[in-house]
């Protein structure tokens, strides 16, 4: 299981709008996506229009190859990029346990 973070700038005014648009249209785009698992949207605090998405993938190459290189990523894209002040920072993480 591997996390993607995007931290996304949303045009200011916009932002319960992106959330709507991934919850209503986004969401079962990604559900379609082979190895996809779950996705949190959390709004900054003190940026209140940066949103940060947290999604779940069985591996890596779900989300690298067969997301993102598939037809799902451009239906994906044309529901959230219509509110983005600039382009998204992604990245991966491997999860782990913690440790005492």
């Amino acid at each position: 299981m591997i996390l993607e973070t995007a931290f996304i700038s949303i045009t200011p005014g916009r932002e319960e709008e992106f959330i709507a648009a991934v919850t209503k249209f986004g969401m079962p785009i990604l559900q379609q996506a082979t190895g996809f698992e779950s996705v949190r949207i959390q709004r900054g605090i003190e940026r209140n229009s940066t949103i940060l998405l947290i999604l779940e993938w069985q591996t890596l190459e779900d989300h690298t190859v067969g997301f993102r290189q598939g037809p799902l990523f451009a239906q994906w894209r044309e529901v959230i990029s219509p509110f983005f002040a600039q382009a998204p920072e992604v990245e991966h993480w491997h999860l782990s346990s913690p440790t005492n």
